[in-house]
């Protein structure tokens, strides 16, 4: 009756290799993809509306812009003042990027304002360089509250320089961010809006009084490209109402 050998080193690591290389595999197109192509992103507050609803859980896109530290996992990477293949944003983009003042932090804007425009507020309508935005009424609609509740607002659609025309909400036209001064945006950086005008800490608002100020090319994440799907967790009351709480309408959505 014959004796099995015992495996060979060379045997084991082959044996080894066969049982890890499909998750490593699996593993390392994970990180290539959430590094280099696209990330999963959630939306926790109302300052995009009409746009972005709270509870919309988005993908951006990450090879719109070029890279820098913030496209990779845990932001590892040096800091610079360019990005790797760096391309600007065009005005009107919806976009993914780290807080300048607490970069764990990421917010989702739209892009009003590049480098050398100059952007404000007067009554209640953007100008940009000097120039008021065409603004088209298109009814009404509801600011969803963080509470679960809904205020009324006038909805219309701004037309920014370069033809994209897109959604926003307006409840008045007298609040501190609806009459600023003029802000230059220097090189390198971006203006950054919410649609839901006054509903929005964005770049109106300086970063020494807690808003988001001049936002650098370098802090840029993505593109926010679609909506792959939406669920209205804040009037999710009883485990029966969940499933009803889906917004089935938004699921696979272009954001424009």
């Amino acid at each position: 009756m014959g004796t099995g050998s015992p495996l060979s080193n060379a045997d084991w690591l082959v044996g080894l290799w066969r049982a890890v290389r499909e998750p490593l595999v699996v593993a390392a197109l994970t990180v290539l993809s959430t590094s280099a192509i696209a990330a999963p992103f959630y939306v926790p507050s109302g300052s995009m509306e009409p746009t972005l609803a709270i509870g919309d859980a988005i993908v951006a896109s990450k090879f719109d812009y070029g890279y820098s530290r913030y496209s990779m996992p845990f932001s590892m990477g040096p800091a610079s003042d360019t990005r790797l293949m760096e391309r600007l944003p065009a005005r009107g983009d919806v976009v993914v990027f780290h807080l300048p003042r607490d970069p764990g932090v990421v917010y989702v804007k739209r892009v009003i304002g590049l480098p050398g425009d100059r952007i404000q507020m007067r009554q209640g309508l953007l100008y940009i360089n000097g120039k008021a935005t065409l603004l088209k009424a298109m009814g009404r609609g509801h600011v969803e509250m963080e509470d679960g509740g809904a205020l009324p607002a006038e909805r219309f659609i701004e037309t920014l320089p370069g033809g994209v025309a897109h959604a926003i909400y307006k409840l008045a036209w007298n609040t501190p961010l609806d009459n600023t001064g003029e802000f230059v945006v220097p090189a390198g950086h971006l203006f950054m809006m919410g649609d839901n005008r006054d509903n929005s800490l964005d770049s109106r608002v300086p970063e020494a009084q807690g808003g988001v100020g001049f936002v650098p090319m370098e802090n840029l994440v993505g593109k926010a490209k679609i909506v792959v799907g939406s669920y209205d967790y804040r009037n999710a009351k009883q485990f029966w109402t969940w499933p009803a709480e889906l917004r089935l309408s938004r699921f696979l959505s272009v954001i424009n």
